[in-house]
């Protein structure tokens, strides 16, 4: 064991239970989908690291555009200045974005990235004079651990916040058993005029527990939204640059968000970074001589250079990785399969590169048990899968080879049969 690692008892990790969760693993190093801990150890990484290395660890070509850039600049104010790695990225995002985005506000994480948007949406009408200031969003939604991300996305989670964060409307995720019955819901809180905006996962709720909805209802609600002047902002944080087999989950959408919010992958996991992209009718209820339309929001690492340089690389290998998306995707689709067999195993499921499933428990929050006895035992098999619950998500980098996505399955399979 290397001589630093007991230093990480000066530490506070982020979602842990320190009380319970006595050890942690060293990790020292990693390549493509494997890390590597302090004695040796492999694991593959069938998680993209909280789904940001969508390339895999170490990406030689991410890690070269850093290099290039940080002899150049590392930082500069953001406001009153500009640089060229974030004008290229506003470009390159723009050319592969829907063609209704034209504005790009760049912060430092996925809460971030949603608290702006929350923020273009409430201040959008109070610059016009609208008195519009109600939010609807589905339950069971995580949208990150700031303040606003916490409002629309309310869990157990939060708990002990609950009186501090203000109201929002919560809507069941649609499916085709509920359907009718919420649209005419949605229909009639859209019509009172007072809802400012729609905030959802498109498609897939991630750490709510994976769940997976039809593009085909969504896109009737921001249909219905957008006839009744009700702002929609897709959180595709996690879903964006490939992770649903489409570069971005609104891909499946015929109807549009006026707001879309990117981070994780944005960088392929090298920097922190995130932007809140907006259509030009949201930035021109802003544009006044009047200061106090201003929108009064930074940090001050914003549009930091590095971070730039991390993600135009990686904006640029999206399209070269886009066939083994779509591998992926497949393979993904033929795996999970495997375990329907299982009389512990339910609802598998798939979009694009995401497989997960459910395994039987008298518990299914995120606070299950079963996550603690199967996460050690997937460590111990050399997998880094971290449950959600009593729900088992598989979500690898990119560049995974067939045998290893088999190694993975054997594991879950040698794993949950057992149990």
């Amino acid at each position: 064991m290397m001589e630093w690692t007991h230093l990480d008892e000066n530490i506070w990790h982020p979602f842990t239970q320190h009380a319970l969760e006595k050890n942690r693993i060293a990790i020292s190093h990693g390549k493509d989908t494997i890390l590597y801990d302090v004695n040796g150890k492999a694991y593959i990484d069938a998680v993209s690291s909280w789904w940001v290395n969508i390339y895999g660890h170490a990406n030689p070509t991410i890690s070269n555009a850093i290099k290039l850039q940080v002899d150049k600049l590392e930082q500069v104010i953001f406001a009153g200045f500009t640089h060229e790695p974030a004008c290229l990225l506003s470009d390159n995002l723009l050319k592969i974005l829907p063609p209704n985005f034209s504005k790009v506000f760049f912060s430092d994480n996925g809460s971030t990235s949603v608290e702006v948007a929350l923020k273009m949406a409430i201040q959008f009408w109070h610059n016009q004079g609208y008195e519009k200031s109600k939010i609807i969003a589905f339950k069971n939604a995580y949208h990150g651990d700031t303040f606003g991300a916490m409002a629309v996305g309310k869990s157990d989670f939060f708990s002990a916040f609950d009186d501090l964060l203000f109201d929002v409307i919560q809507i069941d995720i649609p499916l085709s058993n509920n359907f009718e019955s919420l649209k005419n819901e949605f229909q009639s809180l859209v019509e009172t005029q007072d809802v400012a905006c729609f905030i959802f996962e498109p498609l897939v709720q991630g750490s709510g527990g994976m769940q997976m909805y039809d593009a085909i209802f969504l896109d009737e609600l921001i249909k219905i939204a957008r006839t009744n002047d009700v702002i929609c902002i897709a959180d595709e944080v996690m879903t964006g640059f490939g992770r649903t087999g489409e570069r971005f989950a609104i891909d499946y959408l015929e109807n549009k968000p006026n707001i879309i919010c990117l981070s994780k992958g944005i960088t392929g996991g090298f920097m922190p970074l995130s932007v809140t992209v907006c259509e030009k009718e949201i930035y021109d209820a802003f544009y006044s001589s009047d200061k106090l339309k201003t929108l009064f929001h930074g940090h001050s690492y914003t549009a930091n250079l590095l971070g730039c340089a991390a993600a135009n690389a990686s904006v640029k290998l999206l399209e070269e990785y886009y066939p083994k998306i779509k591998q992926l995707s497949v393979w993904q689709k033929e795996k999970v399969q495997e375990l329907v067999v299982l009389p512990n195993v339910k609802n598998t499921r798939t979009l694009g590169t995401i497989a997960a499933f459910e395994i039987e428990s008298t518990s299914t929050s995120y606070f299950s048990n079963v996550k603690d006895v199967v996460y050690q035992r997937f460590l111990d098999n050399g997998i880094l899968l971290r449950p959600l619950g009593n729900t088992i998500y598989i979500m690898p980098p990119y560049c995974i080879t067939i045998n290893e996505l088999n190694e993975i399955y054997k594991v879950i399979l040698d794993v949950v049969t057992s149990l």
